[in-house]
């Protein structure tokens, strides 16, 4: 059975750790940048790149090898013809953007699956581009792309959403895992990472708490509890009536900032107050939160193990 064949179009830090991903995965990948000069010397990197992950266990054995042997350099219109699925990976520019995919979707099969790798910008405005838009889409993998694990899928209006299914085996091959976002500016991922980051700004400006104090906060709370738990995961187990007390203690300073989200004063009228009352933003049944509890006491015992093994971050 031969190996299916990709293209990935940009070849700089994002799109090469795509490419190392997609090429592990199984797959023959083609990656093609400005010119084929500067995709040819990407592609040494990668290699390097590999052996070196290789060496300190964060690739099995063999990556490097298999990367050398699966992924070529090819300019734009030799990488994506016959490929199957093309990764669009080029600067957050709409410009650049629209003239990588106009050159793209000329040179791919009328069949073929394009996505981008744009972290912000609205997937329908890219689709302007793209000729046969339905089998165009958001990928959007996360920075280091071969390391971490989630990716949103952005459908925009026009997509024909048959092809999704096609897209999150893709990704699923990889070893990572999907999620469906509807189009919207920053989508989730960022939105959410750049309202903290706001927040943590906002926090230093006004004296509460130095960049370095705030950063242990977040490392050592709830951002410890993140890597099992989302928002609304944690949210229930804390108790959504607690949630809305703390709502309203907020608002003593800022009303309008921290007005109660209506989500939230829905369930908490309804008495839903989360895994306590067995119904909740999950609705998570209450015969199941000494298992949950359990968990979730394992889980952060076992997280500080790993933060004991690894170390301090080498930051200071």
């Amino acid at each position: 059975m031969t190996n299916p064949t990709y293209a990935v179009i940009g070849s700089g830090y994002m799109g090469g750790g795509i490419a190392q991903s997609l090429a592990l995965s199984g797959a023959d990948v083609r990656i093609a940048d400005v010119s084929l000069d500067i995709a040819t010397a990407n592609r040494e990197r990668l290699i390097a790149e590999a052996a070196a992950f290789e060496g300190d266990e964060l690739f099995p054995e063999g990556a490097a090898e298999l990367i050398a042997e699966r992924v070529t350099a090819a300019t734009v219109e030799d990488a994506v013809d016959g490929a199957s699925f093309v990764e669009e990976a080029v600067p957050e520019k709409i410009e650049i953007k629209h003239e990588t995919l106009r050159r793209v979707s000329a040179a791919a099969a009328p069949d073929a699956i394009i996505g981008s790798n744009t972290s912000t910008i609205l997937i329908s405005r890219i689709a302007e581009a793209v000729e046969r838009p339905e089998r165009f889409l958001g990928v959007h993998f996360s920075n280091p792309a071969p390391f971490i694990p989630g990716v949103e899928l952005i459908p925009h209006a026009g997509t024909d959403e048959r092809i999704l299914p096609t897209v999150e085996a893709i990704v699923a091959a990889t070893g990572k895992q999907t999620a469906r976002i509807t189009d919207a500016t920053g989508f989730v991922l960022n939105r959410l990472q750049y309202a903290l980051f706001h927040e943590a700004t906002q926090l230093v400006e006004e004296g509460v708490a130095t960049a370095d104090d705030i950063d242990t906060i977040v490392r050592t709370t709830f951002g410890f509890r993140l890597p099992f738990f989302g928002p609304f995961a944690i949210a229930d187990m804390a108790g959504l009536d607690v949630y809305a007390f703390c709502y309203a203690s907020l608002q003593t300073r800022w009303p309008e900032r921290f007005a109660t989200p209506d989500s939230l004063a829905e369930l908490v009228a309804a008495g839903k107050f989360g895994t306590k009352s067995g119904a909740g933003y999950l609705d998570v049944p209450a015969e199941r939160t000494a298992e949950l509890v359990a968990y979730r006491n394992r889980a952060y015992v076992a997280m500080q193990k790993l933060l004991d093994e690894l170390g301090p971050a080498p930051i200071h």
